[in-house]
């Protein structure tokens, strides 16, 4: 039997009803990293219109 890895965010044991997190509490912290932009997949940065095209 394996051992499983602990929560990503605090460090705790996982629980089944939350995994890959321990609790409520760092199930939400990791979406808040998410929408705040915490986290960000790398790659090249996307092209971005002009604000002088856009304008006119």
């Amino acid at each position: 039997m394996t051992n499983p890895r602990p929560c990503p965010i605090c460090g705790k044991p996982r629980d089944p009803a939350f995994t890959p997190f321990c609790s409520p509490r760092c199930r939400d912290r990791d979406l808040l990293r998410w929408l705040d932009q915490g986290y960000a997949i790398p790659g090249k940065p996307a092209d971005r219109p002009d604000d002088d095209d856009a304008a006119g």
